[in-house]
């Protein structure tokens, strides 16, 4: 990574955008030129990196001359209408939001499990998975690979920060009030989050499912490339500020056990065994916060269905689950 790139953030003063620049620094990333971009209410503001004050710019169609890689993280709306013109002014884009990640040429990627696919990319333009699809599959990928994965059945516990920072003021806001007895409405979630839990996260389709539950089967079969894949997921948001938490029941088509598993990781790049239960030792959410690597536990043959595990992984979704991963695949071009 010697050729210094021009690169530009989209959504630089966002929690995604500011991790982004985080990476980019600690990464050692080359970059020749940054530009950042935001709103026309966030133009102006300056932003350090590496000893020079960068001014955020308004994002405008005309903002990309000359731009390398493009790393997109500011809503689906925003990427459907300026990513296209990022990529016809010859930019790399690299978005962090749902708009390409199911679109026919834009490739799907977690560099851990699928690097090749970004460099097929018709339309200039690679697509970052969802959050907790990357904190799964990080833990899949590596039992895929040598006992072939059948089906999934997961639940995720997730944090607050996956809702913007609106997610944590509202759950800051609420256990101010519980302590001090005072009434409150919930704005951002349809129930109080404070010392509560509410299983929903993202809006319901007609088979009852959510759009963030369906994402961990269409985008598990894309980045694997198994389509026959079966996945069934509830997703649950919970009153941690950040990294989210995935409870696994994973059928393979070979047999397994434990140690197989365990020994599976060995060398993986991005995941990491936490699992010594007679020390209660095990991945929390606050052991990967600010973290590269994703933590897998609890691991242990299913009493149920044969050739099946149960685990539990865990990885800061700001990070590895979006930051991280988009720098990741810039890394990769």
């Amino acid at each position: 990574m010697s050729e210094l790139k021009h690169v530009a953030i989209v959504g630089a003063t966002g929690a995604v955008g500011e991790e982004m620049l985080l990476c980019l620094d600690q990464r050692n990333f080359p970059v020749g030129k940054l530009t950042l971009l935001a709103s026309a209410r966030s133009a102006g503001k300056i932003i350090p990196f590496r000893g020079q004050d960068i001014v955020v710019q308004e994002l405008t169609h005309d903002s990309f001359a000359g731009v390398d890689i493009a790393l997109f993280s500011a809503g689906g709306g925003i990427s459907k209408d300026f990513g296209p013109s990022a990529a016809a002014a010859g930019a790399v884009v690299i978005d962090n939001s749902s708009a390409f990640r199911m679109d026919e040429g834009v490739p799907l990627v977690v560099p851990e499990i699928n690097p090749e696919a970004a460099k097929n990319r018709p339309r200039g333009i690679i697509a970052n998975p969802n959050c907790t699809t990357i904190i799964s599959l990080m833990a899949l990928a590596p039992l895929h690979e040598k006992f072939g994965l059948k089906s999934v059945i997961a639940s995720s516990y997730q944090a607050v920060s996956g809702s913007g920072a609106q997610g944590i003021i509202e759950l800051e806001e609420q256990v101010k009030a519980i302590a001090l007895g005072l009434p409150f409405e919930p704005r951002v979630y349809p129930r109080q989050i404070a010392l509560n839990v509410i299983p929903q996260v993202d809006v319901f389709t007609d088979n009852g499912y959510t759009k963030e539950e369906l994402k961990m089967l269409n985008e598990g079969r894309k980045i694997l490339g198994h389509e026959s894949l079966l996945v069934s997921c509830t997703c649950v948001r919970v009153p941690v500020y950040r990294s989210h938490s995935v409870s696994i029941t994973a059928v393979f088509e070979r047999p397994i056990d434990a140690d197989e598993a365990r020994a599976a990781y060995a060398g993986k790049p991005g995941i990491r065994v936490v699992d010594d239960i007679a020390n209660k030792v095990f991945p929390v959410p606050l052991d990967t916060t600010g973290k590269d690597d994703c933590l897998v536990g609890r691991i242990r043959k299913n009493l149920v269905l044969e050739n099946a595990l149960d685990l539990w992984v865990v990885g800061d979704q700001v990070r590895k689950g979006a930051a991280l991963n988009a720098v990741q695949i810039a890394e990769i071009l």
